[in-house]
């Protein structure tokens, strides 16, 4: 299994509001942040929670400035993300690289 993203890379989150559960907090929705670790891999919490089974795919801890997410603040928020929610971002912060 190859993992789409490195430590170092930044990604942007998905911006979708799923129907359901979902594991991506709504406050993480369109941000950008920088994986800082593959935290191993698990079938994606959503499909389980629709009693679905799914391979597993990379999980992810993503930090996040504080500012990215909340408009304001110095400190980082570190989430625990499934591969399919993340885009890779070039370093200027836009789009696919």
């Amino acid at each position: 299994m190859t993992d789409r993203f490195a430590p170092g890379d930044l990604v942007r989150t998905s911006s979708r509001d799923p129907a359901g559960h979902s594991r991506l907090p709504r406050y993480a929705r369109g941000a950008v942040g920088e994986v800082v670790e593959v935290a191993g891999h698990h079938p994606l919490a959503d499909e389980r929670a629709r009693g679905r089974t799914a391979p597993p795919q990379a999980v992810y801890h993503v930090r996040f400035p504080a500012a990215e997410l909340f408009g304001e603040g110095d400190h980082a928020v570190t989430v625990e993300l499934w591969e399919s929610y993340l885009e890779p971002v070039d370093r200027r912060g836009k789009g696919r690289p």
